[in-house]
């Protein structure tokens, strides 16, 4: 005998929820009404770096870009002149160029010796030997040391007459250079000075060493790899993006290199502007000789030549940036 089961002709009917009704508007108000709480609390708390940003870098960001149009002195009100000021840099001031030129110079030379440096040092104390951890914090050390103190100690260094650099060569019967005031060393000067912060960089790449799979180098090892080899196709293409982030960092420096000219050539720029970085002769413009209106439209051609280097840079990475899969 078959059962049919016969279904009930009036089944129950959830109760549909309005969403347009207006309880559900109700619940959409609460809802804005506690997302905007919460969010109102959230700016609350960053409101002073908001505040901050606000009055100490976006609007002297945008006053300065209306300044590089003006001849301003601070004593007096601005006076709009146009192009005028980039005029006269690109057109009418050697010391512009002079300046860039030093600037570039030593960017070319200082930038990749600090990242070799840096990536050598780093190879080296990654190794698991005791006391290792001493040799990592005396090679660390020179990079925090204030910039001041650090110029201050290599003025004395290279004294071409108590200087510690002269008295060594002077064992070996080298007569040492007059470091400071030749301007034929004193770029190299401030290079060796580059070299000696290079252990801040160290760091950043022991830490990517340590990142990097150690089952790499065993299966490198097994296929009979030497350690130059394994370094050449293991070491190098995995630390691409560090290597990649300290070139960025180290070029965006260079090109405010100011600290160290200023203490040695105290403000010139001297000898011969050998000295005479963009940042120090923007300074100069802007407080030595209170031509505010110059110095800001150098500081946007300083801006873009960064971001124009920097891009390069980036749109470069793909043929030899490597981040891990």
């Amino acid at each position: 005998m078959v059962q049919i089961f016969q279904l009930p002709m009036f089944l129950p009917i959830p109760p549909l929820v309005c969403r347009h009704g207006p309880a559900g508007k109700i619940g959409v108000r609460r809802n804005m009404k506690s997302k905007f709480r919460d969010n109102l609390i959230g700016y609350l708390f960053i409101s002073p770096w908001l505040i901050g940003f606000l009055v100490f870098t976006l609007y002297p960001f945008c006053q300065s870009f209306y300044l590089s149009f003006t001849r301003y002195n601070i004593i007096q009100p601005p006076k709009f002149i146009g192009l005028a000021n980039y005029k006269m840099m690109f057109f009418d001031d050697p010391l512009f160029w002079a300046s860039l030129g030093v600037t570039i110079k030593y960017a070319l030379v200082a930038v990749p010796l600090v990242l070799v440096v840096g990536i050598g040092l780093a190879l080296l104390l990654n190794v698991n030997i005791k006391g290792i951890a001493i040799f990592r914090t005396i090679f660390y050390l020179p990079s925090i040391v204030p910039m001041v103190a650090t110029t201050s100690i290599f003025i004395w260094i290279l004294s071409p007459q108590v200087g510690l650099v002269n008295q060594i060569l002077a064992i070996f019967h080298i007569q040492g250079p007059i470091w400071l005031k030749d301007p034929h060393w004193t770029l190299w000067s401030l290079v060796f000075m580059a070299i000696w912060g290079a252990g801040g960089s160290m760091v950043i790449y022991l830490a990517g060493l340590k990142d990097i799979p150690q089952y790499l180098y065993e299966a490198a090892t097994l296929d009979g790899a030497s350690a130059i080899k394994k370094t050449q196709m293991i070491t190098l293409p995995m630390l691409s993006p560090v290597i990649f982030f300290n070139l960025v960092m180290g070029v965006i420096n260079t090109f405010q290199y100011f600290t160290q000219a200023f203490m040695i050539s105290d403000g010139t720029g001297g000898p011969s502007n050998s000295t005479l970085f963009y940042a120090l002769y923007m300074f100069q413009r802007s407080w030595k000789y209170l031509d505010m209106g110059y110095g800001s439209a150098m500081a946007w051609v300083l801006f873009i030549i960064i971001v124009a280097i920097t891009t390069v840079i980036f749109r470069s990475q793909k043929r030899w940036v490597h981040y891990g899969r």
